[in-house]
């Protein structure tokens, strides 16, 4: 398996597409009750396989990511052989840019001393897909990259 599982919940989300994979595999409802009941390890394969398919899906399509912790947030953009990043730092320990507060905090003090904006790129892998996965796994999430988009008014990026 390449990447995660996906959860109980994702899985009965894509209860369709579920079907429609095992269907390309001419694997009947009966014959998968079969399989689950029979042979575990070969289910679990095919939830593997199948995860892996919807990922490769996701990730293709991604452009752009998010990660927030209290002081910092960075903002990714994926092109083709590069993805260029944007940081905020807060320097201030006592506020939490995770909390609307905070948030609201930053939205009016970002070009204050107190605020430090970094921009950064660097060259994707051979395996764009797994490059954004490890981001998405240290707590990225994916956007639309409004965010990205704002800050890059303020902040040279290459």
């Amino acid at each position: 398996m390449k990447y995660i599982r996906l959860t109980k919940e994702q899985l009965e989300e894509m209860h369709q597409e579920f079907i429609n994979f095992l269907a390309t595999q001419s694997i009947t409802a009966e014959e998968w009750e079969s399989i689950k009941k029979n042979k575990p390890e070969v289910a679990e394969q095919e939830l593997d396989v199948f995860s892996d398919l919807v990922w490769e899906g996701v990730l293709s399509k991604v452009e752009y990511l998010e990660h927030f912790s209290p002081q910092h947030m960075f903002l990714f953009k994926v092109g083709e052989l590069k993805i260029s990043m944007i940081s905020i730092e807060v320097e201030d320990k006592g506020i939490d840019i995770t909390t609307p507060a905070g948030y609201k905090w930053l939205q009016n003090n970002f070009m204050k001393d107190e605020v430090n904006l970094y921009s950064s790129s660097k060259l994707l892998s051979d395996d764009r897909n797994n490059d954004i996965f490890v981001l998405i796994r240290q707590g990225a999430s994916i956007t639309k990259g409004d965010l990205f988009s704002w800050f890059e008014k303020f902040v040279e990026v290459d």
